[in-house]
């Protein structure tokens, strides 16, 4: 399967790109030698790990191997002139009190002493001559030593020892990025950017990847998207971008990623292919996957799908209405049908709300209701939001035509998928901060 992708995507490449293929170490030895016959040895640029996860304890549940924490970053170009920005982190704690102790009274700026000696002495051409009253091959000229000196930049600690080099902290450009990365966490249950999709990797990481590999306005292609990650990534970073993903989920979800971060202008900008666009389209999806055409359902309500399609009691997703400060909210349940319908699946969703004490239930259908269909949901009474007091029907019906002309159910304000990991992130944000 992969062995036709990446020939592909080597065709595709530009002599200027690279090709960054991520995976784990139960196949990253397969795929080094698929990539180095495709790529060619030559064309290796580097293998980076990635720290993953934290320490497991895999060995009390029984398991006979060290922890597996890391996944494997291939990095492939096409020719010698691809692009490749070097990225640089800032020093650490324990590195700036060993390299920078001192500090200058006046100004406040921290700075260390370095060794200005010339290695290699003479055989590496460097000048010898006298500073200081002491004599050795030195880095530099003696026109630039003087200047250097003019400018109180050469210290000597005490009478008689070799003078040193100022550094100051705030003139250093950081630690340049190595092929080992720990400072990135990996999106766990509790992460504030967490949108449910099994293999979500950060935002950084790709980040991190796109600024090194790309320049703006550069193209990026993800074809295995995803939730959208890499494009985010892009888009946030000036880069256009293609995403490609198999599944109705990825699509939508990617979809939904662009207009909640970006805004609703965001649709204008870029062509979706691959999700429903009219009724017979929405009625294709049904018959090749119910669980896709549900997801795709609950997407277009900018709802929640569920994660599992099985004992969901016929609740398929869930929209998050606000009702208060302070990130309070309710549930709007959804159950989607795309076959044939009765009165008795309305009133299993209006009871559904009822037993899980959610505001409000939405039935989408795909075929019209009936007359008892409907007055099932009209008797189902009203929700009082607590806000700002209107009522709202308990529970409506809204076909998938309705919902592909752009119809609306009747709510409050809700909260966006995407939106709320942002809104979690930002929260973090507060009170932690992360740079490179």
């Amino acid at each position: 399967m992969m062995a036709e992708r990446l020939l592909e995507l080597r065709r595709v490449l530009k002599p200027t790109g690279t090709l960054w293929l991520h995976c784990d170490p139960t196949a990253s030895h397969y795929l080094k030698v698929l990539l180095d016959a495709i790529f060619g040895v030559r064309n290796f640029v580097n293998e980076l790990v990635w720290k993953r996860s934290t320490a497991h304890s895999d060995a009390r549940q029984g398991a006979q191997h060290l922890g597996r924490l890391h996944d494997v970053v291939f990095v492939y170009s096409k020719s010698e002139a691809y692009v490749f920005n070097v990225l640089t982190l800032s020093y650490d704690e324990k590195y700036v009190k060993a390299k920078y102790p001192f500090t200058e009274p006046d100004t406040g700026r921290r700075y260390g002493l370095w060794d200005m000696s010339g290695p290699g002495g003479a055989a590496k051409g460097n000048p010898s001559y006298e500073v200081l009253g002491v004599t050795r091959y030195w880095r530099y000229s003696k026109e630039k030593m003087d200047q250097l000196i003019s400018e109180g930049r050469v210290i000597q600690p005490r009478p008689g020892a070799v003078p040193r080099f100022k550094r100051y902290l705030d003139e250093g450009a950081g630690v340049a990025l190595q092929d080992v990365w720990t400072d990135i966490d990996p999106i766990n249950s509790q992460a504030a950017e967490r949108l449910g999709y099994p293999t979500q990797k950060p935002l950084a990481l790709l980040e991190r990847i796109v600024s090194i590999g790309s320049r703006p306005d550069d193209v990026v292609l993800d074809p295995f998207a995803g939730c959208g990650t890499a494009i985010d990534a892009a888009q946030k970073l000036g880069r256009r971008w293609i995403g490609i993903d198999i599944t109705t989920l990825a699509v939508d979800l990617m979809d939904a990623r662009l207009r909640h971060t970006y805004g609703e202008a965001m649709r204008e900008k870029y062509e979706l292919l691959g999700t429903p666009l009219d009724l017979e389209g929405a009625q294709h999806l049904f018959t090749r996957s119910p669980f896709e055409f549900e997801r795709w359902a609950v997407m277009a309500l900018d709802g929640q799908p569920n994660v599992k399609q099985v004992g969901d009691k016929g609740v398929d997703g869930v929209i998050r209405i606000i009702t208060g400060g302070k990130g309070q909210s309710d549930r709007v349940l959804i159950s989607i049908k795309g076959g044939a319908t009765n009165p008795g699946h309305v009133r299993d969703l209006l009871g559904t709300v009822e037993g899980q004490k959610a505001a409000m239930g939405i039935f989408v259908c795909m075929k019209l209701p009936t007359k008892d269909m409907r007055e099932v949901a009209n008797k189902s009474g009203s929700y009082k939001h607590p806000g700002d007091g209107r009522e709202y029907p308990r529970l409506q019906i809204i076909t998938v035509q309705e919902l592909l002309d752009g119809q609306w159910p009747k709510l409050p304000p809700t909260l966006l998928p995407y939106f709320q990991a942002q809104k979690r992130q930002a929260a973090a944000d507060g009170q932690m901060t992360f740079g490179s």
